[in-house]
């Protein structure tokens, strides 16, 4: 575990042995990634270690195109006859498979020129020891809240650190190391026929940011408790508010609506959407790509196009989709630079009438309605938008929690629920690569008792 066994200049060296070879038998073009990854993950459960992980990985990927025949393989054997055989296995799937219009290596003009020092990399040389004293920290400050925490699901602790390199035969290669490091508990409370389970977990490029475990373990034994006497809501609609967690779930189905192979398949609802209203006048959405440390930072995508800062909604109008080379080919567009998805998506706090909200006040303007924390399923339908899943919350009267509700669907169409944003809170939780607050949501269905 004393870091990475091949250096940068060692992958860059790899990814090109792979271009010259791809080259020398006949490949009119090729992209190659290399990587390596290495970590480990500690999980305690009612204070005996459960388990201890070590992962040691490492893969290539290459690909080949005869014109506009592809073929792809990979493998995770360095040594330079299994490269050779992995690119002749590439070039074999390329030469017996129909020609693609679409297929082909990025614009070279739209390649990223120049690196970027993004502070991605943060190694956490976490000895086994502390790892395993961490996790027991968090998971004792949860049994420490209240009695009636009952039982574990445990603690864990993992710290993960990886690097690649990307090329292509255009003469792109770049490549950085990056980390990702976290601390959860989860846990049961009550007894007999009540009881609830619930967690919290914090997640970081550097492991000394990371949340105390005293604080993961207790917020999680809270959680766990304030679901205990659940009731069955009654059937009926009313405003939703999408606690921030669950949030950034609903603006990844956004993504996934406005994402090229949904829309040259079409197979989503929000087709020919782009200068069109998808959300309220108050809603704006950036993609910051080059953010100092964050989840989704990167100076180019999967294909090495460079990534830019734009506004994917301003005003609540689509100004944008997120797509890659083929599926822009295939729309008759150009690639935004998102082979791989979406680089750090920033959806401001606000509302209807202007106002910035926190938690407690989304939930002072509800009134009356329903809070989502846990969501079950994966009931969405991305070609009419479609929208019902299992749930379990909070029920709200006269804009305060009264008691927590399970056992109920939530349903709506998601893009009536994307208008019907009523507002967004301040209450932002980053996690990934997208960064919002609690979402309101004038109006759902909640169907129960």
């Amino acid at each position: 575990m004393s870091g990475f066994s091949h250096t940068q200049d060692h992958l860059r060296n790899l990814a090109e042995d792979v271009l010259a070879h791809a080259k020398k038998i006949g490949a009119t073009a090729c992209e190659v990634d290399v990587s390596e990854g290495y970590g480990q993950s500690v999980s305690v459960r009612k204070r005996e270690v459960e388990t201890i992980e070590y992962n040691r990985d490492k893969g290539i990927g290459v690909t080949v195109y005869i014109g506009q025949q592809r073929g792809h393989a990979s493998s995770s054997d360095f040594a330079p006859e299994a490269l050779r055989a992995t690119v002749e296995a590439a070039h074999s799937i390329a030469r017996f498979t129909a020609a693609d219009n679409a297929a082909g290596l990025a614009d070279a003009k739209l390649l990223a020129k120049k690196s970027m020092a993004l502070d991605l990399y943060h190694p956490w040389n976490l000895s086994v020891e502390d790892a395993i004293e961490l996790a027991r920290r968090t998971e004792a400050a949860a049994f420490a809240v209240s009695p009636l925490v009952t039982n574990s699901e445990g603690a864990s602790v993992s710290a993960q650190q990886s690097h690649f390199v990307s090329a292509n035969s255009l003469g792109f290669c770049d490549g950085y190391a990056s980390s990702r490091h976290y601390l959860s508990c989860s846990v049961i409370a009550g007894k007999g026929d009540d009881m609830q389970r619930d967690d919290w977990y914090s997640s970081q490029r550097k492991g000394s940011e990371l949340a105390a475990p005293e604080v993961i373990g207790d917020y999680a034994a809270r959680r766990a408790l304030s679901r205990l006497k659940a009731r069955q809501p009654k059937t009926a609609q009313v405003p939703v508010l999408f606690e921030a967690p669950l949030a950034a779930g609903l603006i990844g189905s956004f993504v996934r609506a406005v994402s090229g192979g949904s829309l040259y398949r079409k197979s989503s609802f929000l087709l020919d959407s782009l200068g069109t209203s998808v959300f309220p006048s108050f809603m704006q959405i950036s993609e910051r790509p080059h953010l100092k440390g964050g989840f989704a930072s990167s100076p180019f995508d999967d294909e090495g196009v460079a990534t830019r800062d734009r506004e994917v909604i301003s005003d609540g109008v689509l100004q944008g989709y997120f797509l890659s080379s083929y599926s822009a080919r295939k729309l008759g567009m150009q690639t935004t630079g998102n082979a791989g998805g979406s680089h750090n998506l920033i959806v401001k706090s606000g509302s209807v009438d202007s106002a910035d909200l926190g938690f407690a006040e989304l939930i002072k303007k509800m009134g009356r309605g329903l809070i989502v924390t846990e969501l079950l399923g994966q009931g969405v339908n991305y070609v009419t938008g479609d929208y019902s899943r299992g749930a379990a919350g909070y029920w709200v009267e006269n804009g305060e929690i009264a008691y927590p509700v399970h056992e109920f669907t939530i349903a709506g169409n998601l893009r009536d629920m994307f208008k019907g944003i009523a507002a967004i809170g301040n209450d932002v939780l980053v996690r990934g690569s997208k960064q919002v607050g609690s979402i309101l949501i004038d109006r759902m269905t909640v169907a129960g008792k």
